[in-house]
This record gives structure tokens, C-alpha cells and sequence, in this order.
């Protein structure tokens, strides 16, 4: 179990890193307007999100394969697994704004997605707690 612990630590910290750097990449999108440097923002969004999205499943998946080898104990357990749930809705949700960029269909100000890119930082606090300090 201890491998899969580590893996399923490997994959969250690399799923992490594509949820925290892809609304950055929101932020540029929404302050350019030069057409070359928009088509590469747009490239660099689409090659991250189709990486970060396998890492994202590897990490769920550990994350079950570790809830079913342990039990599903604790208040704690249950409150990190809304926070997952939460996190795989932000995920699909910055699918969701990928295709309104490519699209041209983009309505948000680069502001708006600052404040949206905290949203993983504040759940991985979270997340990190409960895990550590199991406080129920």
C-alpha cells in the first residue's frame, strides 16, 4: 500500500501543478489581444489541460484504489472526499473555459480569473489538513 500511497502522492502534486498553472494561462489569455500571441496561449492551454487530465484520473483512481485498501473512517475522510469531488468539478469546468477561448466565446475579464485561479490553492490547504490533523 505503501507504493500506491506514494504514486497516488506523485500524481495529486502533478495534477496540481496543471490546476494551478492553467488559469494563469486564463489570466494572459484574457489580457492579450495580439493574434500570435493568442494562438500560442491557446496551444499551451490545450497541450496542459490534455497532460494534466490523465494525472488528474491516476490520482483519483490511487486515491480509491487507498480509500477501499484503508476504509472509509472519519468525518475528515468524508469532508476530503467533497474537496476532490470539488476539485475534479473545477478541472472539468477549466475544460469547459478552454473551449470558450478557442472558441472566441470568452466573457470573463483577466481579473475574474485571478480570483478563480486561488480556488485549487485554497482546497489543497484544506485538503492537506484534514489529511494530517484528521481533526474528525
Amino acid at each position: 500500500m505503501l507504493i500506491v500511497k506514494a504514486l497516488h502522492i506523485i500524481f495529486v502534486t502533478s495534477w496540481f501543478a496543471g490546476l494551478f498553472y492553467l488559469p494563469r494561462l486564463f489570466v494572459n489569455h484574457a489580457m492579450v489581444t495580439d493574434p500570435a500571441t493568442i494562438e500560442r496561449i491557446a496551444l499551451m492551454e490545450h497541450k496542459l489541460y490534455r497532460f494534466m487530465t490523465p494525472l488528474g484520473i491516476l490520482a483519483v483512481l490511487l486515491g480509491m484504489w487507498l480509500w477501499f485498501g484503508y476504509g472509509f473512517v472519519g468525518g475528515w475522510l468524508h469532508a476530503k472526499t467533497a474537496l476532490v469531488t470539488l476539485l475534479i468539478v473545477y478541472h472539468l469546468y477549466c475544460g469547459r473555459l478552454l473551449r470558450a477561448f478557442a472558441e472566441g466565446r470568452n466573457t470573463r475579464s483577466h481579473v475574474w480569473y485571478r480570483f478563480f485561479n486561488e480556488i485549487p490553492v485554497l482546497v489543497l490547504f484544506a485538503v492537506v489538513f484534514l489529511v494530517v490533523l484528521k481533526p474528525f
